[in-house]
């Protein structure tokens, strides 16, 4: 999170703050622990230790993160994921949403610690731009919409790009 000030073009970092413990690969965490939880129950077999399941499902959780951004609910199917076994389940944007809730909250955090060292008030700040892939989680928008009240993010600029 950073705070900046922009005059006639020139940019002024006024604050910065972050936690390089919570990201994308938090999220998909959350959903492979999920995916191997619904596999255990249904076969009563574990492929946590299969290094090659365990890669199927982190490139399926991540897969599954960014289809529900923008849909309400995604089919996950691995063939053989483990001992033969296939994986199918299907995982709601409301299911992610509380797998991950104590993580999207966390978020937070570092929005207010750059208030508090810039000494700003929320309805002091013009404009929001969410930058990065996972702020096109639709409750992480809700959450810093919510956070400051309502006023809406800046949707105009690419979050993958605007990093760079």
């Amino acid at each position: 999170m950073s705070l900046l000030n922009i005059d006639s073009g020139f940019f002024e970092v006024i604050a910065t703050s972050g936690d390089t413990h919570l990201g994308g690969e938090d999220f998909d965490q959350r959903l492979v622990q999920y995916l191997i939880k619904k596999f255990k129950t249904k076969w009563n077999l574990d492929p946590s230790d299969d290094q090659k399941a365990l890669a199927k499902l982190r490139r399926k959780a991540e897969e599954v993160k960014k289809q529900l951004s923008t849909t309400h609910q995604v089919k996950v199917e691995i063939e053989a994921l483990y001992k033969g076994k296939d994986l199918v389940e299907t995982v709601t944007r409301a299911q992610f949403e509380q797998l991950c809730n104590d993580l999207f909250k966390k978020t937070l955090k570092p929005v207010q610690d750059v208030l508090d060292q810039s000494k700003l008030k929320k309805n002091q700040i013009d404009e929001i731009v969410l930058v990065g892939g996972s702020t096109r989680i639709p409750k992480v928008q809700e959450l810093i919409k919510d956070f400051f009240n309502g006023k809406e993010p800046n949707k105009g600029i690419n979050p993958d790009e605007a990093v760079a």
